[in-house]
């Protein structure tokens, strides 16, 4: 520890994910990080700050270079006791025999607790002994990072009776798909590492945890935002004889699913700068749902609420889900040329998106003059859709290791809903149905009564998901 903050340095040998884990655990994606071995010269420490202060940091450090001449030194020299490694660094500063060894060192001999990183698909090696054994007459608190970047557990016993001998403490940790609260657990192994370095811990765990919760509520702010802008917007154009029906339909359509679809993407952003990832794009899957488009038949498939559940929706908003009928991209039926009104109720929302309702025509209809209106979208499974992808989005990012770079998914399969709403209890589907009934009646009072019931059900949802408890 020093100047009061926790600090680790995270050293192993050379491509073994130090430089993962360090990324991983600052929720920093700036630390470079490549499978060629060597990219790490000299340390970089990367601090964790939280509402101004710092709490904690890592230290990223070259890998081991001539880790068995350095440990035959360092046991020639034992009865130097305490100052064991500042003679070492004072010895062999500016060998460039030592010149890693020396670098990796230095934060060690500052005060810095150790990390020690190694590749669990491998086996244990003598120079890695050579490495532990350095570690161990330090005499700093250190844990070992099993960091099982390929999933391969084989050598997974060896290491960790190799490390029962030399560190306080062991974990697994693949630095590549660590979520939060793997990231936590990891934390709280530290704080076991060394009594003295307890209290300090305990008060970095809190800070996070703290953190996580107000990003959480942030995020879920974030949600109801959206959800209200996207379930209110309209877009207004004037109609004359001598306009093209059909063009016109078409660019009014157009230009209301980019708004939607910008209203949304501006959310999912703010949600992905709040977790940190501000240089990378942390890449959806492949078969990502959320790769459809929001208005496709495949969302409406997978994504919201089924059938029944929206037949029971659609009954107890009653008229807010009455509307005309047209068809919006890919067949979906929105009902959103608001002049024809009527109050369609449950019936027609048992339907669901993709079916086909009517060809309904603006020729000859009462549109209010020479303004004609799309939207708002009078469908409340629009609501629970864009709270799915909101949520998958969510899952998506936190889940997405600093330290990560791309991964593989399953593609979707069969017809079963994929999302989160589908699997709420009807509490919950009361509520946003409560905020849908009061968006729709442009109840003021309602609506921010209804918000901040949906905003506390979304943050329950958020530390579920985050502490690995999806749906």
């Amino acid at each position: 520890m020093t100047d009061g903050v926790p600090e680790f340095a995270v050293v192993g040998h050379p491509n073994e994910g130090k430089s993962a884990v360090v990324s991983t655990l600052a929720e920093d994606d700036s630390v470079r990080v490549t499978p060629f071995p060597g990219e790490t010269l000299v340390c970089k420490t990367y601090p964790v700050v939280i509402d101004g202060k710092e709490v904690i940091r890592f230290t990223d450090t070259p890998g081991f270079q001539s880790p068995k001449k350095t440990l035959a030194w360092i046991r020639a020299h034992e009865r130097e006791g305490a100052n064991i490694l500042e003679a070492f660094l004072k010895t062999h500063q500016g060998d460039p025999a030592f010149k890693d060894d020396c670098e990796l060192l230095r934060p060690i001999a500052a005060g810095a607790g150790i990390i020690y990183v190694v590749d669990g698909s491998r086996p244990v090696r003598r120079v890695d002994a050579s490495e532990m054994e350095i570690l161990r007459l330090t005499g700093r608190p250190r844990m070992a990072v099993i960091n099982c970047k390929e999933d391969k557990t084989e050598h997974l016993e060896q290491w960790k009776e190799a490390f029962r001998k030399h560190f306080n403490a062991t974990r697994v940790f693949n630095a590549n798909r660590a979520t939060y609260a793997e990231r936590i657990q990891l934390l709280e192994n530290l704080g076991g590492i060394d009594q003295d370095w307890a209290p300090a811990l305990e008060k970095v765990i809190s800070a996070f945890q703290e953190d996580w919760r107000q990003r959480n509520a942030v995020t879920a702010d974030i949600i109801c935002q959206m959800l209200e802008s996207c379930l209110t917007y309209s877009v207004q154009r004037n109609f004359t004889e001598a306009a093209s029906e059909a063009e016109l339909k078409k660019d009014m359509q157009q230009d209301f699913n980019r708004a939607i679809h910008k209203i949304e993407h501006k959310a999912h952003e703010q949600i992905r700068r709040l977790f940190k990832h501000n240089i990378f794009n942390c890449e959806l899957p492949a078969h990502s749902i959320l790769k459809e488009d929001l208005f496709s038949k495949k969302t409406w498939q997978f994504l919201g609420i089924t059938p029944k559940q929206l037949i029971t929706a659609s009954g107890i908003t009653g008229g807010a889900i009455g509307a005309a009928f047209d068809v919006a991209a890919a067949g979906l039926t929105f009902g959103i040329f608001t002049a024809i009104g009527g109050t369609l109720g449950a019936g027609w929302a048992a339907l669901g998106g993709g079916k086909r309702l009517s060809k309904a025509k603006v020729k000859g209809l009462s549109l209010g003059g020479e303004q004609i209106r799309v939207g708002p979208i009078r469908n409340i499974q629009f609501l629970f859709i864009l709270l799915d992808r909101a949520l998958i989005f969510y899952s998506h990012i936190i889940n997405w290791a600093h330290g990560r770079r791309d991964y593989p998914d399953p593609a979707l399969q069969g017809k079963e809903k994929v999302g989160w709403t589908a699997r709420w209890d009807q509490r919950s589907r009361n509520l946003c149905q409560s905020f849908y009934a009061a968006l729709q009646n442009q109840d003021e009072a309602k609506k921010a009564k209804a918000r901040e019931a949906l905003k506390q059900r979304l943050e329950q949802e958020l530390l579920k998901t985050s502490q690995g408890e999806e749906k």
